[in-house]
């Protein structure tokens, strides 16, 4: 009797699969592609998954092991999402076990079963509900939790309280010991209602236009890009089409680029839709991801709502896929499997024949050349929603300009001016701690990380020292190393300094620094927000956490700092993401009624590209952008793959990228321009050396001609074993 031979996707570097035999007590068993199966690997047991059935193998048959167990009888996959990830394999050129494994929720690839489970739920108790704010004055996050809890009579699971509160549980420890509230464990499928959802607001014309375009096109595959200018009502266009995608009986993923951006973005849903929703982000914990998961596999939650993974989630009735802010950096995963999820988004609505939504106030590059090329249909959403206006935005010349750490005397006299007229201010800048450089005032030292090609941070409240791209930290230098002088002065500006300047000329104002050092502790984001939406904080200072999708209605005036680093960089990107950024920042100014005012402080103001972006607004700029990307033959006007390598010894990487440019050049593939190998614009990172290699070609096929052969070929290079290398197919960043 002919032994049965399985294919199975197991989680390891090879980039391949791997045979194994069906046992004889398991020979009439049916396998379906997607189930799980654990198998002998070495001297582990791992879970894999079941591929293909194959007549012959490679390898000798007596050489191959019997799997261990059958995990599921069904496949986990639907087969649309089985088909993605074999394309994603074959076009990103990555190990099918980690892109298969890395699909599944943590708890399935352990080899647990695919089942619904019980999770957390709280409710007040008689005496919870009796509390006030005066008696959690000195708690007031205690008190933020119970009033939440107090909104839902029927109270909250734990996979509801992640979307709201971060950080939740020690607080909720301390209301369980208080008695103020009761813990059960339950499957929660739904969140209740509070109110009868409100009634939706009006739509204006464009809005109604985008709106039905992509309601007639349901139940086929279609690209739309929906570019509405910041406060120009995306979301009620997302929630617009869900409604008639849920009244048809299917189900909506929306893609989200942070975790950050979900709570907000959830409660509108909540609000709207008295449905269940399956969140998906790394902020749960393995059971509420699993049961998410499960949730929108058999169909019981409409609503999918997740960050960049969550585009491999399956769906039983896929009818939309939405994703939200799709320029963002966040939807490329940069390191292991580096998969654009906007990009498999596209993909998945081909595969599955549902239209795809993305939208932004500021499209990617390739996103707007797809509408030029009609790969997608472009809806506009020119004006905001309701009675808000656009803010007037202006350059303020800061050469020559006496400066009180970062801010010019002009921006202080308008900063006052808002301040007396009630309004609130948002100041921009996006870098971290007190000053990115120390240096030595009679020597010129300056103080740089051991392990990177890159200076320390000063964080001066902690007296510490930061390399932000390593973690590496250090107590501040008392003196300084090479002449002992005790002149050692912080140089530029960072979000911490910045703040200490605005403490010293507004004395009497509230202020929050809002950025990722701030922001630590979990649960503080919220803590500084609520306070922003109670008015009682004026001015706020932050990094780029600050420009993706909150709504501050009270900021009538945004200020960016400096907006010069984005002008002049190696990466060509840079200025795309300059424009990205500036035009979200502007976006938080007049999103009420009262009107908006942005500065911008350059000491380049006739730059064309800042000019441009002021006069014309982001559109012009993204013309002028496309031009040149094209005249230089950059993507989206062509295509990129770079191979990286990194080793602890100076010439290892370069000597395998060099065998690497030999073996790509032997392929006879025409139109694929190979560059390199360079070192890496950060040489040196984490106390490794790093380089790279280009490979650019003007049709994507002939790039993906080359990479077939060539990835096989790098795998068995002796240098390769020296070096860690990785493939990066659509990179976006070249650093």
């Amino acid at each position: 009797m002919n032994q049965r031979i399985l294919r199975i996707a197991i989680p390891s570097p090879l980039r391949r699969s791997f045979d194994y035999l069906l046992p004889a007590k398991m020979a009439n068993t049916a396998l379906e592609p997607g189930v799980r199966l654990r198998v002998p690997f070495g001297p582990r047991k791992l879970v894999g998954v079941f591929l293909e059935e194959i007549a012959e193998t490679p390898v000798p048959v007596a050489r191959l092991k019997p799997i261990i167990e059958i995990l599921d009888e069904t496949s986990l996959f639907p087969e649309d999402v089985l088909e993605l990830l074999r394309r994603a394999c074959s076009y990103y050129r990555h190990a099918p076990g980690d892109v298969y494994i890395a699909a599944l929720p943590a708890l399935l690839r352990q080899g647990q079963a695919a089942t619904v489970r019980g999770v957390q739920h709280f409710r007040l108790t008689d005496s919870g509900q009796s509390v006030t704010a005066d008696m959690l004055k000195r708690a007031p996050r205690q008190w933020l939790l119970l009033k939440l809890l107090g909104e839902f009579a029927e109270g909250l699971g734990s996979d509801v309280l992640n979307s709201r509160m971060e950080n939740w549980r020690p607080i909720m420890k301390r209301l369980l010991e208080k008695q103020w509230v009761n813990e059960s464990n339950e499957i929660v499928t739904a969140v209740a209602q509070k109110d009868v959802p409100p009634s939706p607001p009006m739509l204006n014309g464009e809005q109604q236009v985008a709106v039905t375009k992509v309601v007639e096109a349901l139940g086929e595959y279609q690209g739309f890009l929906l570019e509405g200018v910041t406060g120009s009502g995306k979301t009620e266009v997302y929630l617009r089409i869900i409604e008639e995608v849920l009244a048809s009986g299917r189900q909506a993923l929306v893609l989200v680029p942070e975790i950050g951006l979900t709570p907000q973005l959830v409660q509108r849903f909540q609000q709207r839709f008295p449905v269940p929703i399956a969140l998906l982000h790394s902020g749960l914990n393995d059971t509420e991801r699993l049961n998410a998961w499960l949730m929108a596999r058999d169909g019981s939650a409409p609503i999918v709502i997740g960050t960049r993974s969550a585009v491999f989630t399956p769906l039983c009735k896929p009818g939309v896929i939405i994703v939200d802010e799709e320029h963002d950096a966040s939807y490329k995963q940069h390191d292991g499997f580096r998969y654009s999820a906007r990009d498999l988004a596209v993909m998945r609505g081909h595969l599955v024949q549902v239209p795809v939504l993305l939208g932004s106030a500021t499209p990617s590059m390739e996103s707007l050349h797809n509408t030029r090329s009609v790969r997608y249909g472009l809806l506009e959403l020119s004006k905001r929603a309701g009675a808000a206006s656009q803010p007037s935005i202006r350059l303020l010349d800061i050469r020559s300009q006496p400066m009180d750490e970062g801010l010019s005397d002009n921006l202080l006299q308008v900063m006052r001016r808002h301040l007396q007229q009630n309004g609130q201010i948002l100041l921009f800048l996006n870098r971290r701690g007190y000053a990115p450089v120390l240096m030595c005032h009679d020597c010129g030292w300056v103080g740089k990380c051991q392990r990177c090609d890159a200076h320390l941070t000063l964080y001066a409240g902690q007296r510490r020292m930061r390399c932000h791209h390593c973690a590496s930290e250090r107590p501040v230098f008392s003196e300084c190393p090479e002449c002992k002088s005790h002149e050692l002065h912080p140089v530029g500006q960072g979000t911490e300094r910045v703040e200490q300047a605005l403490q010293r000329n507004f004395p009497d104002t509230e202020i929050a620094r809002i950025d990722r050092d701030s922001t630590r502790r979990k649960g503080s984001m919220e803590a500084m927000l609520e306070r922003i939406h109670e008015g009682k904080t004026r001015i706020l200072v932050g990094t780029q956490m600050l420009a993706k999708g909150h709504h501050f209605p009270g900021v009538t005036l945004v200020a960016i700092l400096d907006c010069d680093q984005g002008l002049f960089s190696v990466d060509f990107r840079a200025s795309e993401r300059m424009a990205q950024l500036i035009t979200q920042v502007a976006g938080r100014a007049g999103r009420a009624e009262k009107s908006g005012e942005v500065l911008i402080q350059t000491h380049h103001p006739e730059h064309p590209l800042l000019q441009c972006l002021i006069q014309q607004g982001y559109q012009g700029f993204s013309k002028a952008i496309l031009a040149e990307r094209q005249a230089a033959e950059l993507p989206p006007f062509s295509h990129m793959a770079l191979l990286r390598a990194e080793a602890v010894a100076a010439d290892a990487a370069m000597t395998f990228l060099c065998e690497a440019r030999d073996l790509a050049q032997a392929i006879d593939v025409s139109d694929v321009d190979i560059l390199g190998p360079v070192p890496a614009p950060m040489e040196r990172r984490a106390g490794r050396f790093r380089a790279q290699l280009l490979l650019q070609a003007t049709q994507r096929q002939d790039l993906q001609n080359l990479l077939s052969p060539w990835i096989q070929q790098l795998e068995g290079l002796k240098a390769g074993r020296k070096v860690r290398w990785s493939l990066d197919v659509d990179p976006y960043e070249m650093y």
